[in-house]
């Protein structure tokens, strides 16, 4: 007698997905999509196995301490998108891609702090702009991650909300960066697809440099910042962090457009849709022209061996079809002075009282001066809490913003003028010219040559890995950097010098498991 076994329609995926292991370590997006397709791998398979490996990784073994919350719910929304999937394939371009969020972003009921304790009862009622745009392409939040308190430290990544700092999965003793500095961590140790950081003047590009990741900053006004937390509007941008300049293109793309709720995005609408995928080309650095921004590292204190290597970038920039102009520096940036008694445009105190306003009674801090009473964050932050308090507000129709605005178009228009008189398509410098420190050293010499050209112009930046120095052990990055709205040329070439170098590697720490 044949007896008959119903089919499970909730699970209709062939047997041997459940006896080939599907490996999740340095997996793209598009590996997991074809596994999918395949019958290897369920949803639920997926976000299980990254489960496993942040319980198995980061407050265990080498401790990497990248995150600070776990969605309760991920499993239960894989399963919901195995059974869409059963029923008509992927759901959207970020199908299942379980995403570690900066918890900066807020993220619709799980808890969002900003790395602060005063924050640590504050649920959302709504996603951040770019949390909803990728949720809406498929993606799950797995986790939010560790960050500099207040988005204030490019150097470490410690915050009051969990104790101790977090580790650079390359060499424990290390540095992550900052701010975005646990979004790379975990992404480099993965412990998720892919992750989202923010970027004041180094946050997404330096911890990039730092975990041999692809950091995307836009031009100001392509992304949105509605529901991340503020440092300072005049400078701060969302985006992608990433293993690879594809997976990080695949967000990037879902995430970019005009928000009514963040009002620099209207200029977005004059420069999309983009088919950014189309830029991801092997052969896309032939006929390009790169600058070699020497003024954007060179400095007594920078690190021989990291100067070496990025030298050593340029040289594979041009053997993979570039011209290269060296040297390329920004002419008539030294004559541009901010008035010295402007005094600052907007900054934390405003942006931070804004923010906390617009949340009314669901924040338990109302503003600035009720966090520094609540003593609710990290000793190491308390001065510059403080130092915001006593300083002026100067909101946006202030002579200090007023001044600060001719500033900025004037460094633009320098850096566009250059760019044209050399036929620049980009500029390239290393993202950081000395190697991670040591965690609780700040007094080496630190490298992050981030803070300047990137957040004053608002022009976009995309942070590559460029090698390892101290024997293998210390990631480089490279940074390339264009004008206005240059994102496609930005990514061909970012996506052609990874091609014909392939400098990343996992990091040793965190392998896989068995």
């Amino acid at each position: 007698m044949i007896r008959v076994i119903p089919l499970l329609l909730a699970s209709a995926v062939p047997f041997f997905a459940q006896t080939v292991p599907f490996e999740v370590e340095e997996a793209t997006i598009s590996q997991v999509h074809a596994a999918m397709r395949s019958g290897q791998l369920t949803c639920r398979a997926l976000v299980g196995q990254y489960l496993k490996r942040i319980a198995a990784y980061d407050k265990n073994g080498p401790a990497i301490n990248a995150i600070v919350l776990i969605n309760p719910d991920a499993e239960k929304e894989a399963d919901d998108l195995d059974r869409r999937f059963a029923q008509s394939g992927l759901t959207g371009p970020l199908h299942c891609v379980p995403m570690i969020v900066k918890d900066n972003f807020e993220t619709k009921g799980l808890r969002t702090t900003n790395g602060a304790i005063a924050l640590a009862s504050y649920i959302p009622a709504a996603d951040a702009f770019e949390v909803k745009r990728v949720k809406e392409a498929g993606a799950i939040v797995l986790a939010k991650s560790n960050m500099a308190e207040w988005a204030f430290s490019p150097y470490e990544t410690v915050s009051s909300i969990l104790p101790g700092y977090t580790k650079n999965p390359y060499a424990l003793d290390h540095v992550t960066a900052g701010s975005s500095g646990g979004t790379a961590a975990a992404i480099a140790a993965s412990f998720g697809l892919v992750g989202l950081g923010s970027d004041t003047g180094n946050s997404i590009r330096g911890p990039s440099s730092h975990q041999s990741l692809v950091g995307i900053r836009s031009t100001m006004g392509l992304t949105s910042r509605a529901g991340v937390m503020p440092l300072s509007l005049l400078a701060d941008i969302a985006g992608p962090i990433a293993r690879t300049v594809e997976d990080a293109e695949k967000v990037f793309q879902a995430i970019v457009g005009d928000d009514p709720n963040d009002a620099v995005t209207a200029a977005a609408t004059k420069h999309l849709p983009q088919d950014y995928a189309a830029s991801l080309k092997a052969n896309g650095l032939h006929g390009a022209v790169i600058g070699v921004l020497r003024p954007a590292y060179e400095r007594e204190s920078a690190d021989p061996e990291v100067v070496r290597i990025f030298l050593a970038a340029v040289e594979e920039l041009r053997g993979a079809g570039a011209t290269i102009v060296d040297p390329a520096a920004v002419e008539g940036l030294a004559e541009i002075r901010r008035p010295r008694d402007a005094g600052p445009c907007m900054g934390f105190k405003y942006d931070i009282n804004h923010f906390l306003a617009s949340r009314g009674d669901r924040v338990p801090v109302a503003n600035l001066t009720a966090i520094i009473q609540s003593g609710g964050f990290h000793p190491s932050v308390q001065r510059r809490l403080e130092q915001a308090e006593k300083g002026p507000e100067n909101g946006p129709d202030s002579p200090s913003c007023k001044a600060e605005t001719v500033y900025r178009e004037q460094v633009r228009d320098a850096v566009v003028r250059t760019m044209d008189k050399l036929k620049l398509d980009a500029f390239v410098y290393p993202t950081w010219s000395n190697p991670p420190r040591l965690i609780g050293d700040l007094n080496s010499p630190a490298g992050d040559n981030s803070q300047f050209y990137s957040p004053t112009t608002g022009f976009p930046a995309i942070n590559v890995p460029m090698g390892f120095s101290r024997g293998g052990t210390l990631p480089a990055g490279m940074t390339i950097y264009g004008r206005a709205w240059s994102e496609p040329e930005l990514l061909k070439i970012a996506y052609a010098y990874e091609q014909a170098t392939h400098h990343r590697h996992a990091p040793g720490s965190t392998p896989p498991l068995r």
